[in-house]
């Protein structure tokens, strides 16, 4: 029992530092590049990457968790595929309008259920999927505002699709089936992810914004706050892992829409963003979707625990019965016996 709710809090921990920390660094890269100029979304990403594989060798070395060694090809694929699906959701967004770009976001959690479906058997109930449709509509209705197509960004938005669920399947496959924690994964991954992105991201960044990342000028107060981004990217990449281990690749997409909106609603409050009834209504349908999944996937593991435990009670009445029955068939041997030397003569 105790283990069942340390669990539990470990899960509750890890959704509310995914949550806290996504929120914070979306804040602090939107005042980054768009009140101080600082356009370059994949270079930054490579150096958030560089920052938390830094801070996870020290961590490691100061004993905080031990190093498990995973087998080198995997490892480099694992992190070249994460790298590259982060490449392509820099390059979605750049090629497809805002409103294309959040249909991108929200088509990564029907198509991680299919492929979960398919490759791993897994089953998801028509409850569950009736909050994720609830979910990903008032989603749309509070962040889709156009929708503009074209050839190029739609490739790239298949593309982004494919390689951010796979990314996250693995990263909640490979946990289990490794047996190794959030931290050892990121660690052993975040130095190929970063490699990739260091490599593409200021050729990514130079074609999408027409700058060049190494000839921007660095005032100290754009330093201080790429210093802030990388800082709190660090506790985003670690609760990244963590969710995703902990829960599921959906769960952890869910949570991402919680983060739009709360994104949202702090950009108003905090930033003054434009506000409308719209994105209201929208994101008071989301709240109701994402309860409705917490409820049905909260009552379903219930129910799954439960039959779980079934057999093992039963298995459990069925030995604490048996010193009964021994007790039973000895007094009646023991009476018999008894009778039988009554009646036998001497």
């Amino acid at each position: 029992m105790g283990e069942k709710s340390g669990f539990q809090l470990g899960v509750i921990g890890a959704l509310f530092l995914s949550v806290a920390s996504s929120v914070s660094i979306v804040i602090c890269n939107k005042a980054l590049m768009s009140n101080l100029g600082f356009p370059f979304a994949t270079t930054l990403t490579s150096w958030h990457l560089m920052v938390t594989y830094c801070t996870l060798h020290v961590a490691m070395r100061l004993n905080f968790f031990e190093n498990k060694p995973i087998e080198m090809k995997t490892i480099i694929l694992f992190g070249i595929l994460n790298g590259i699906s982060i490449g392509f959701l820099n390059l979605s967004l750049g090629f497809n309008s805002i409103g294309f770009y959040q249909m991108t976001k929200l088509a990564i959690i029907p198509f991680t259920v299919v492929l979960e479906t398919i490759f791993l058997n897994k089953q998801f109930s028509k409850n569950v999927k009736l909050s994720l449709l609830v979910l990903l509509l008032g989603v749309g209705i509070a962040s889709i505002t156009d929708l503009q197509l074209n050839f190029v960004g739609t490739v790239l938005s298949l593309l982004a699709i494919v390689t951010t669920c796979v990314g996250q399947i693995l990263t909640n496959t490979m946990q289990k089936r490794l047996n190794v924690s959030s931290t050892q994964l990121l660690y052993q991954s975040a130095p190929f992810q970063a490699a990739v992105l260091f490599i593409s991201g200021p050729l990514v960044d130079q074609f999408l914004t027409k700058q060049n990342v190494f000839a921007f000028k660095y005032s100290p107060i754009v330093l201080g706050f790429i210093l802030l981004s990388c800082i709190i990217a660090v506790s985003v990449n670690f609760s990244t892992f963590l969710v995703i281990g902990k829960t599921s690749p959906v769960t952890y997409q869910v949570l991402g829409h919680l983060k739009t909106c709360l994104v949202l609603a702090f950009g108003y409050t905090l930033l003054h963003d434009p506000f409308t009834s719209r994105n209201i209504f929208g994101i008071l349908i989301a709240i109701l979707g994402m309860g409705m999944y917490s409820y049905f996937c909260t009552r379903e593991t219930k129910k799954k625990q439960g039959a779980d435990i079934s057999p093992l009670n039963q298995m459990k009445e069925r030995d604490s019965s048996k010193p009964l029955l021994a007790r039973q068939d000895e007094k009646e041997n023991h009476e018999a016996n008894k009778k039988l030397s009554r009646d036998t003569p001497v």
